[in-house]
């Protein structure tokens, strides 16, 4: 992916899966193609709390990032979006969307 040319959809960047964290190589490979000035927004907080949809909205999008229509955690590991910057168009803008933290259907 060139920098100019925007993500059209998120993608997995840190996948957690049986407690064991592994790298996305095709996001790796998109984060490393970047030749633009890079800003990174990250989020994190508890499990359904809007983080995702706060994400979407940074990135100027109504949807992307996934949603949940429940009270149950909906997004696993690490996902990642690159855009264009709102107001610097010489930057991309990288969201990174976290799992939310206190689900206890995790609590072993």
């Amino acid at each position: 992916m060139a920098s100019a040319v925007p993500m059209e959809a998120p993608i997995c960047l840190v996948e957690n899966k049986n407690e064991e964290l592994t790298v996305n190589q095709q996001a790796l490979q998109i984060l490393t193609s970047i030749t633009k000035p890079v800003m990174v927004v990250a989020i994190v907080g508890l499990y359904r709390t809007g983080k995702s949809y706060l994400m979407n909205r940074l990135a100027g999008k109504n949807t992307g990032f996934s949603l949940g229509s429940t009270v149950q955690s909906h997004t696993k590991g690490i996902w990642m979006w690159c855009v264009p910057h709102p107001s610097k168009p010489d930057h991309t803008l990288v969201l990174l969307d976290t799992e939310g933290l206190g689900n206890l259907e995790k609590v072993n």
